[in-house]
């Protein structure tokens, strides 16, 4: 047997719908269309997408009524920091943040509006065997105004993240003005918090250390912590890239601008 083309099919109730999507987020280009029917491609994909309304008698009679679920759509890209970027400045519906899975892989997810999930993929560890050394750049990054970010509690500048380079870390600084206490809440990232100026008061697990000046303090993943300043401190943070807040009682992650 030879290949010579490879398509997947997504059976849809708004064909019209999905086509946009593809077309708006991802690049891909009208092949071929027609009432309820649409074929998508591009040149640098190994495999074509072709829409189908639901109900068109195309199909089987037993397929008509399914629609696409249960399936991911994934797309190994280069870039993806910068892609995913671009995807929430258009208004794409990112259903899925950025993460980085033990394994290497880095990915975030994107959901159409008949809830086909397309997921962006970029492996983040080089294959064993090869040399890291190969093709690295070293990267020098100074941030701008459009890496400060201002809650009611703290000033985080960005410094070292995906989006500006970094393959494995984010790095960021913390403004705190003396009273200033943080929201409970927990990060799915191991974070090394070191304090540059003034202390901090970080209570975490049920405990409260007190972190001066020139001292660092570790902070498990997923434990509830809250972070006060009794003066006015500033601290270093790092953290593997790809790590979500989670606030007690609330649904779903949320992401750290700072840190993407």
């Amino acid at each position: 047997m030879r290949v010579s083309a490879s398509t997947v099919s997504l059976t849809v109730a708004d064909v019209d719908a999905s086509r946009d999507f593809f077309l708006a987020h991802l690049g891909y280009q009208v092949a071929m269309a027609d009432d309820g029917f649409c074929s998508l491609t591009r040149e640098d994909a190994g495999v074509d997408i072709v829409l189908l309304r639901k109900g068109t008698e195309v199909l089987p009679a037993e397929q008509r009524d399914q629609e696409a679920g249960g399936l991911i759509v994934a797309l190994t890209v280069s870039g993806l920091a910068a892609e995913e970027t671009r995807l929430r400045a258009a208004g794409a519906p990112i259903t899925m943040p950025m993460r980085e899975e033990p394994w290497g892989e880095r990915l975030f997810q994107l959901t159409d509006p008949n809830g086909v999930v397309v997921q962006l993929v970029e492996w983040a560890v080089p294959d064993s065997g090869t040399d890291r050394s190969e093709g690295a750049v070293v990267r020098v990054v100074a941030p701008s105004a459009d890496d400060v970010t201002v809650s009611p509690n703290a000033t985080m500048t960005r410094l070292a993240a995906p989006s500006r380079g970094s393959a494995e870390l984010s790095t960021w600084k913390v403004a705190m003005d003396a009273g200033a206490t943080g929201p409970e809440h927990s990060i799915s990232r191991e974070q090394v918090w070191t304090v540059t100026a003034g202390a901090l008061e970080v209570t975490c697990d049920g405990r409260t250390e007190k972190v001066l000046a020139g001292q660092s303090v570790i902070l498990p993943p997923a434990l509830v912590r809250r972070i006060h300043a009794p003066e006015r401190a500033e601290a270093y943070v790092a953290m593997r890239s790809g790590g979500v807040a989670s606030v007690p009682g609330t649904e779903g992650d949320r992401e750290l601008p700072w840190a993407r």
